[in-house]
């Protein structure tokens, strides 16, 4: 696992036992209220959300490379240790029949606005791999001319060689998942590098061409004090990316952190050292635009993004998932694929799916706020009403009341989380949840569940 520049935001899904609101990224931290603050809503790099309506949402590639040197104690991804003589080149090939059989999909048949190669940790690929992969991709499917591309990366896990391979094989943006840069931090984590190999990385990046690098940083480590958590992201910020993935370490279930939990800072501190990044991120230059993205103007990431607005997206390899909108229906679809690689690998052309399943208008509702009210900059009604094809009015009570406590500021068509909204986003979110929204009319989204 590199870290928390997404790719992919996993199972979203109100049926699988694996979510719940607090997945991902956890909120900004802490326990005391602050005021609500209505913030003057900033526009996203690309499309505007209003700009979707009347056409299916923009769609991306997810591609799940599932192996990494060692497991972190942290990480509850979908991600193996590596075998002794790792099957590169059949997983490509792999890969490569399961987007086949994804472009089968009418609704499936347009440009890829972004492609994300995650993990897992996809660096351990050679260059010849993933240049046969991106090559594959190119021969299925059309890519738009700005498509974004980018492969996740581990400063323990990488030939420095392989990065200008990647850049050759059309790979436009690494995410290197530093985590820290404090030697003692990183062994408490499990990582296999140290500050200089991550340092080393960076500069790899940077040597091999790329002019687009995201850095990962989690703060609320161990034993970690506001002034260690200042010095660790000051030293990144330091290091110069285009874009920070900044964000607090939870302890997810099924981890050995969760099963013998370190002791993390008390809720009140973690508060603190997200108050004190967020002002040292924008001293620096970098805007908020999610809970824990940041970046230089131009820099935001298209592929989570698009995940945020509650865009479309193929998911091909172990464990991946995916969304589409029918244009026809109005339905949204996903597909999970098979999570362990062995099974994957062997599974007959069109037995790759382990679920295949049409949500229901509760699920509709609770991910798109799942994904939306993550965005600092909120988002119009109309991309509520395109995205899912329900009115507003069934979003409308929740939301008032959401406005009433604070968490969110409805300015006319446009609803964005406040000040307080942002820091507890979880709770914000779980107001969302199926059972909350109340009878509903009859809806065009039966769920149909087909398990492999």
């Amino acid at each position: 696992m590199t870290g928390r520049d997404e790719g992919s935001p996993g199972a979203v899904s109100v049926t699988d036992p694996e979510l719940s609101p607090a997945r991902g990224p956890g909120p900004s931290g802490g326990t005391r209220r602050r005021p609500g603050l209505c913030l003057s809503p900033s526009p996203a790099d690309g499309e505007s959300s209003a700009a979707w309506r009347g056409r299916p949402p923009p769609l991306s590639l997810y591609v799940h490379t599932p192996w990494c040197v060692r497991k972190c104690p942290y990480c509850d991804f979908n991600s193996h240790q590596v075998p002794a003589e790792p099957p590169y080149s059949a997983y490509v090939q792999r890969l490569l029949r399961d987007l086949d059989e994804e472009l089968l999909d009418v609704a499936a048949r347009r440009p890829l606005t972004s492609i994300f190669i995650g993990g897992g940790t996809p660096s351990l690929f050679p260059g010849t791999a993933i240049r046969a992969l991106m090559d594959g991709i190119r021969a299925r499917a059309d890519l738009d001319p700005e498509c974004e591309i980018s492969l996740e990366a581990n400063p323990g896990a990488i030939d420095s060689g392989n990065f200008a391979d990647y850049r050759r094989a059309g790979v436009n943006r690494l995410s290197i998942g530093v985590q820290s840069l404090s030697e003692t931090q990183l062994q408490r984590l499990g990582r296999v590098h140290d500050p200089a190999a991550a340092r080393a990385a960076v500069r790899a990046a940077y040597g091999a061409g790329f002019t687009n690098l995201n850095l990962d940083l989690m703060f609320g480590l161990p034993g970690q004090t506001l002034a260690q958590a200042r010095g660790d992201l000051s030293r990144l910020i330091d290091l110069e990316p285009e874009h920070i993935s900044y964000y607090q370490l939870t302890l997810e279930p099924n981890t050995p952190f969760h099963a013998n939990p370190p002791e993390l800072p008390d809720p009140d501190l973690a508060a603190d050292i997200a108050a004190q990044g967020r002002a040292l991120l924008a001293a620096a230059g970098y805007a908020q635009y999610e809970v824990s993205a940041y970046a230089r103007p131009g820099r935001r990431c298209r592929h989570n993004l698009n995940y945020w607005r509650f865009g479309d997206y193929l998911g091909i390899g172990a464990g991946a998932h995916g969304k589409l909108t029918d244009s026809a229906t109005g339905r949204v679809r996903r597909r999970a694929k098979l999570r362990q690689p062995k099974a994957y690998l062997a599974a007959p052309v069109g037995a790759q799916a382990s679920s295949q399943r049409t949500l229901d208008e509760g699920e509709l509702i609770f991910e798109f706020a799942l994904n939306a009210f993550r965005l600092t900059c909120g988002f119009e009604r109309s991309l509520f009403e395109s995205a899912t094809g329900l009115p507003w009015s069934r979003m409308e009570a929740l939301v008032s009341q959401a406005v009433s406590d604070g968490l969110l500021c409805l300015d006319g068509a446009h609803l964005a989380p406040t000040e307080l909204g942002r820091a507890f986003v979880d709770e914000l979110v779980a107001r969302f949840l199926p059972d909350s929204l109340g009878p509903a009319a009859d809806s065009p989204h039966a769920t149909v569940v087909r398990e492999r």
